[in-house]
């Protein structure tokens, strides 16, 4: 098969974030809390849209860190326009992954 006929068979998750100094943070903190992952940033002016094959973990930590500010994981809702995959939140992390089929 073509690549073209297989485009819609990814592995890839992630999210999709609005331009700002809160995406930037995300796009830092993937690379640091996914070591040995590749993870792809696209650029697309108006957001970022923040990726990986598989499973992708952000911390509420390392945003901090990034962001050099408290951060709480509820304000990743207001700039996440959308994402890839399924997502897990918690208090002091979020997890994009692909659902287990069996």
């Amino acid at each position: 098969m073509s690549d073209i006929s297989q485009s819609h068979i990814n592995n890839k998750v992630g999210p999709v974030m609005r331009q700002g100094d809160l995406a930037k943070a995300v796009a830092e903190a993937a690379e640091i809390d996914n070591p040995g992952k590749a993870i792809t940033v696209e650029d697309k002016l108006a957001y970022l849209r923040i990726q990986t094959d598989g499973e992708m973990f952000l911390q509420r930590q390392t945003i901090e860190d990034m962001l050099g500010r408290p951060f709480s994981m509820n304000e990743l809702e207001v700039d996440l326009a959308s994402f890839a995959g399924r997502i897990d939140t918690k208090a002091d992390y979020v997890r994009f992954h692909h659902a287990l089929v069996l």
